[in-house]
């Protein structure tokens, strides 16, 4: 796959949408009607992918991963108890999400590992060591 670039007005997919193209099909859209922000970042090393995914645990999550694409959901059911004078009533709600991303083959799909801190599921995908930048040599002259 080729990196492309944005060029003056004319709009091409950028590289990581190409990557990461979103399997809408495959997802359920019941978290408040829409999917929950995500960031990809990329560097010389490493993919970043950080799901905006607050009030959640981290037990409330299922990342799977294949050599295609890697899929993040969470289902979480809330329960909430209301006692008054003359009647008791529970109201239960459930919310759930799935996106999937596709991946490139550079990524070491063995080194993948996943954080959930302060609201933030941030995986990491590490590049495969034969596909990372190769420092500068000199090359002598005979």
């Amino acid at each position: 796959m080729d990196l492309v670039k944005r060029n003056h007005n004319l709009t091409f997919p950028s590289f990581l949408d190409e990557i990461f193209r979103t399997d809408w099909n495959g997802g359920s859209q019941d978290f408040k009607n829409t999917f929950p922000a995500v960031n990809i970042r990329e560097n010389d090393v490493n993919f970043t992918l950080e799901v905006c995914a607050p009030g959640f645990k981290k037990e409330d999550f299922k990342v799977e991963i294949s050599q295609k694409n890697i899929s993040i959901s969470c289902e979480k059911q809330f329960e909430k108890e209301v006692d008054n004078e003359h009647y008791s009533r529970k109201e239960f709600s459930s919310t759930s999400f799935k996106r999937t991303f596709n991946l490139p083959e550079t990524v070491n799909f063995d080194a993948v590992h996943a954080n959930y801190e302060n609201g933030v599921l941030t995986l990491s995908l590490p590049k495969r060591e034969e596909v990372l930048p190769k420092p500068k040599r000199l090359i002598e002259i005979s």
